[in-house]
């Protein structure tokens, strides 16, 4: 199976190896599909190949070893299978590692809708990443029989988009023996259109031999598995309507999507819903075709989301500001770092802590957890970052409140972390972020 590349929030800084300091990658131990593939019209009336296809249903191959069998069998018929599409997920043994994998999930989520054959509708997942990019990669690529030939690949800064491709295997001076690679083959830029990647002049896209493909990675609650699930897409509404929502409980959970919602451990769904998706004809009229699409569901209650967001130290924080106000003390600056100070002639702090009330108890771990404002602004300075402009970048992040919020703060250096090896990306990161504002 293939591995997906997700994001570790912070942890020690990576010492090199052989292989680098690339980021860690969590794997993949099976394929839930969108849809079926059924016997096209030719292969249809052929008997041979319509009891090919029964038997591969019933024990459970996959399509393409269904495909495999029907080209061993009948090679006349070039391609015997078509995709359709259709209301529900497809759950067969050998897309997974292992085969009792999709037993379990359609014993814990399949449903009969009264044709007497349990399917997956709707199942739940937790998503390991709380970037959206790295849950649902997409690009478009072209691909011929099992290569990959060309894909899309964005710039560090997000600016431009490439067109890249393998680059030739290289031979030694004799140029009879293939030089021995490390680390795989090397990727280029394309020739063609300069190495851009522009759809509307390129010749593979324009022939559909170039398409948008994407693929949600997730676990699925109550089934036990180290390695993720899949699940690809080439719709471009099904991306492009999962990312409005990423995007949205994202911003109300203060940037995580990842593990369950809330305290109820609520996860999000996929299921599919018919919708009329717009697309153009080959006489370049829109028409609207009937589909059915894959669909991401946050089945929570939002206000809740939003007032778990703010932690129990900004609450504590708060509440001490508005004392200072009423005792006519002043406020103090950032409402972290200085709060617990005891004012003048107060008693000692064995003392005060024998007289405050239980359950004041604990309340200056709980202000104080996780880094300070001032750790922040050190490592924020140490990447060449102007301290206004990330106090900019961070309001629009995590809220205006992420100076008093302990998740807030946790979230802020967790990202400086992440970029402790590319300080100059972080810092378009920002750039692009304030002038999108703008």
């Amino acid at each position: 199976m293939s591995n997906a590349v997700v994001k570790v929030n912070g942890g020690q800084a990576m010492l090199p190896t052989v292989l680098g300091q690339g980021l860690a990658r969590i794997p993949t131990g099976g394929k839930i599909r969108a849809g079926i593939k059924v016997l096209t019209s030719k292969a249809a009336a052929h008997p041979g190949a319509r009891a090919i296809y029964a038997r591969g249903m019933a024990v459970g191959d996959s399509f393409a070893q269904i495909e495999q069998a029907l080209a061993a069998a009948l090679p006349q018929l070039k391609t015997p299978l078509v995709p359709k599409n259709v209301s529900w997920f497809t759950v067969r043994g050998q897309d997974f590692a292992n085969p009792e994998v999709a037993r379990q999930i359609l014993d814990a989520h399949g449903e009969d809708r009264g044709d007497g054959v349990k399917r997956l509708y709707r199942f739940p997942v937790v998503f390991p990443s709380d970037f959206w990019q790295v849950v649902m990669p997409h690009e478009l690529a072209a691909w011929g029989g099992s290569e990959k030939h060309y894909w899309s690949e964005y710039s560090p800064d997000g600016r431009v988009r490439y067109c890249k491709q393998h680059a030739s295997v290289p031979f030694d001076d004799t140029g009879k023996r293939v030089i021995r690679l490390f680390g795989g083959r090397k990727t280029v830029l394309r020739e063609q259109n300069g190495g851009l990647c522009e759809p509307e002049s390129c010749r593979e896209y324009q022939h559909r031999q170039c398409n948008l493909t994407g693929r949600f990675l997730f676990f699925i609650p109550g089934i036990r598995s180290i390695s993720a699930f899949e699940l690809h897409t080439n719709s471009f509404y099904a991306m492009n309507m999962a990312i409005q929502k990423f995007e949205t409980i994202s911003f109300l959970r203060g940037g995580r999507i990842s593990g369950f919602l809330d305290s109820q451990r609520t996860p999000f769904y996929l299921t599919k819903k018919l919708m009329e998706v717009a697309r153009i004809d080959e006489r370049g009229r829109p028409v609207r075709v009937p589909q059915w699409i894959i669909d991401l569901e946050a089945p929570v209650d939002v206000t809740a989301l939003i007032r778990h967001n703010e932690d129990e130290g900004a609450v504590i924080v708060q509440a001490r500001q508005a004392a200072h106000v009423l005792d006519g003390a002043l406020i103090p600056g950032d409402g972290v770092d200085t709060a617990d100070q005891p004012p003048a002639g107060a008693a000692p702090a064995g003392n005060q802590r024998q007289n405050q009330p239980e359950s004041e108890v604990g309340w200056r771990d709980i202000v104080t957890k996780g880094p300070t404002l001032e750790q922040i602004a050190d490592k924020v300075q140490s990447y060449g970052v102007d301290l206004a402009q990330y106090d900019a970048y961070a309001a629009q992040r995590w809220g205006s409140g992420w100076r008093f919020n302990a998740f807030g703060r946790q979230h802020a250096h967790e990202e400086l972390v992440r970029y402790r090896n590319d300080p100059k990306g972080y810092l378009d990161k920002i750039d692009c972020a304030i002038r999108g504002r703008a």
